[in-house]
């Protein structure tokens, strides 16, 4: 038998009308499945989590049938409770489907401490910027005699004198003893 008489024979023509009945049947059966299975056109509306703890987030994420994921800690913000929400993705409002994941960022208990540096025996131009660069605040400023005129001698918090290196929350108010550019009187 030659290939075009078996292309053109019922035998051949019947199992092509076959095979395509079956493929169009199993897409069709395949997109009623997809349908069904991705909930398709349901959507759940994420809530306004920021400002709220991990224990009142958890519970309104489970009564949506959302997950939560818990991201890396950011700079803290005094704006919101320690341990709160601050930040969260996908954005409150936003239309996601059931078991979406909603990633957020807390704020942390505090400001993150910061090694105070080497300023002693540097001049109060040099001194400000570094601190305030670092964050910290320029609190009192006070003189005493040495022939070192605007030179930082101590370093004080909260009336007592540290040294370089130690921690020290960020936005802490530091004070600074300078020389007056007077020999003490020995």
């Amino acid at each position: 038998m030659s290939l075009i008489k078996f292309l053109s024979s019922k035998v051949f023509l019947k199992q092509l009308g076959l095979a395509l009945l079956a493929v169009v049947v199993l897409c069709f059966l395949m997109l009623k499945w997809l349908k069904f299975s991705t909930n398709h056109g349901e959507f759940i509306e994420v809530p306004q989590l920021q400002g709220k703890t991990l224990d009142v987030v958890q519970i309104e994420l489970d009564d949506n049938d959302l997950q939560m994921v818990v991201q890396d800690s950011a700079n803290y913000n005094p704006n919101y409770p320690k341990y709160s929400v601050i930040e969260q993705l996908p954005e409150a409002g936003s239309l996601v489907k059931e078991n979406r994941k909603i990633y957020l960022t807390l704020n942390p208990s505090g400001y993150r401490k910061i090694a105070i540096p080497k300023i002693i025996r540097r001049t109060i131009r040099q001194a400000r910027p570094t601190l305030q660069a670092l964050g910290f605040e320029i609190g009192n400023i006070t003189y005493i005699d040495d022939i070192g005129k605007d030179e930082v001698l101590a370093i004080r918090h909260n009336g007592k004198t540290i040294t370089p290196g130690t921690m020290l929350a960020k936005t802490s108010k530091i004070d600074l003893v300078l020389g007056n550019g007077k020999r003490s009187s020995n």
